[in-house]
């Protein structure tokens, strides 16, 4: 992270246009029930390193729960997140709190449930998140494992010691999907409500998590970080919430939603939609930077590379001083330029490919529900709640997965194939090949 960005206000003022949470007004309404749900309750996350994650803990540490049991696959992760929440000093961090790199559909993980539960509240954050999850057939055999199959094995082990309230993150993108990770949400959105009989099931559509890990905008400062060029889609507008505001509303809709509730925020699409490359613009003028538009990656890399000589290394990789060394305050060279060092130099502009998007899978535009879905507007007070979705029978739960376990056991699919199955299941998915990915742009 850049040196002395208060990245917080910058999500604040130019990205949410809230000084306050989204939440803070019904987190005051509901006060009393949440301390009453929370507070002496035993609870595991998966997928508790990850961003929403671990805001879920910090929104849940507010409370006084008497054991947290934290799992993801991510070990370095997981150290980092008991650093922060140890260092903090303002979280209520229960004597039983253990973490533990391992994937939750592994038997181990199995064995450890068994172990240390039953736990009264399980939120489950496991997914693959990203578009450029359908690459090829073997990267969207996995997202699919992650997101849809896997999550049955869950299901099954907590109708054992079944909890008071079970969440699993779901995705804006399930509603309409364009691109499979949407479908694999819809389906996985679908698969866990033919268990709201037997599971007090709660999920979440939520808008972009402002600089939330792997996102486009956190990149942008990786790339500041590492010197190197910046390259953004032009007219693609979101929704988006802060890491903190992402956190809380996955705890309200976990605790305070009923069992088949789907959970998304009330937001204006005039005032609370914005454009990427409004972010990357306001971004650059925030660390004192201009913009130096190009018109493809390889003139981004090309002016980029002039501006290297000044990163604070020489040739032979060692540190040197120059205009753009980086030093701090005390004279020390930094290894990463702060925004001092930047806005020292008024007339240093930043290389930026900016392009239309025109990768597979990409909407233009966010929604939350669809017309036709039962909606609950009154219950909170900044959040939408979708009743009655879709309930499938077991028999029909049942013939997905078969049909899925066939169909990647027989080892030579494709892409359209998999995309015709769930066209078979999801009749509103509008899938949107273009035969690019996004792993094929900076």
């Amino acid at each position: 992270m850049i040196t002395g960005f208060d990245l917080d206000k910058f999500i604040k003022d130019k990205v949410t246009g809230r000084e306050q949470s989204l939440l803070a007004a019904d987190f005051e309404r509901y006060d009393n029930e949440l301390h009453e749900r929370i507070d002496g309750k035993r609870v595991l996350v998966i997928g508790g390193a990850g961003s929403i994650g671990s805001h879920y803990i910090k929104a849940i540490l507010r409370y006084q729960v008497a054991a947290l049991y934290v799992v993801d696959t991510n070990e370095n992760g997981l150290t980092e997140l008991v650093r922060d929440l140890r260092s903090d000093g303002t979280y209520n961090i229960p004597d039983e709190f253990v973490t533990y790199p391992v994937n939750f559909g592994d038997p181990v993980f199995k064995k450890l449930f068994k172990a240390h539960g039953p736990f009264h509240v399980v939120a489950n954050f496991a997914a693959h998140k990203h578009v450029r999850s359908e690459k090829d057939i073997f990267s969207i055999e996995a997202m699919i494992e992650n997101n849809l199959l896997r999550a049955r094995g869950l299901l099954d082990l907590l109708c054992e010691n079944p909890p008071e309230h079970f969440f699993c993150v779901s995705t804006d993108k399930a509603a309409n999907p364009v691109n499979i990770m949407g479908a694999s949400k819809k389906l996985m959105e679908e698969l866990i409500m033919a268990y709201s009989d037997k599971l007090p099931i709660k999920t979440a559509r939520f808008a972009n998590v402002a600089f939330s890990n792997g996102s486009l905008p956190i990149g942008f400062l990786d790339r500041i970080a590492k010197r190197q060029p910046w390259s953004c889609p032009l007219g693609i507008r979101r929704f988006f919430v802060s890491p903190i505001e992402a956190g809380e509303l996955c705890l309200m809709a976990s605790i305070m939603g009923e069992s088949g509730d789907i959970i998304f925020p009330e937001l204006d699409e005039e005032r609370d939609m914005i454009p990427f490359d409004r972010i990357a613009k306001d971004l650059l003028v925030a660390l004192g930077l201009d913009i130096d538009v190009c018109a493809s990656e390889n003139e981004a890399l090309k002016k980029m590379a002039i501006l290297r000589p000044h990163s604070g290394r020489n040739g032979e990789g060692k540190k040197e001083e120059g205009p753009h060394s980086g030093r701090n305050g005390e004279g020390e060279i930094c290894e990463q330029p702060s925004p001092f060092t930047l806005q020292s130099s008024p007339f240093l502009k930043w290389p930026v490919f900016f392009f239309k998007s025109d990768t597979s899978g990409e909407k233009s535009f966010e929604e939350f529900y669809t017309p036709g879905e039962d909606l609950d507007l009154d219950k909170f007070i900044s959040l939408g709640v979708v009743k009655n979705s879709k309930k499938r029978s077991m028999v029909e739960i049942d013939e997905i997965f078969i049909k899925m376990h066939k169909l990647f056991d027989s080892g030579h699919i494709t892409k359209a194939e998999v995309v015709d199955v769930l066209k078979d299941y999801l009749p509103n998915f509008a899938h949107i090949e273009t035969g690019k990915g996004l792993d094929q742009k900076m």
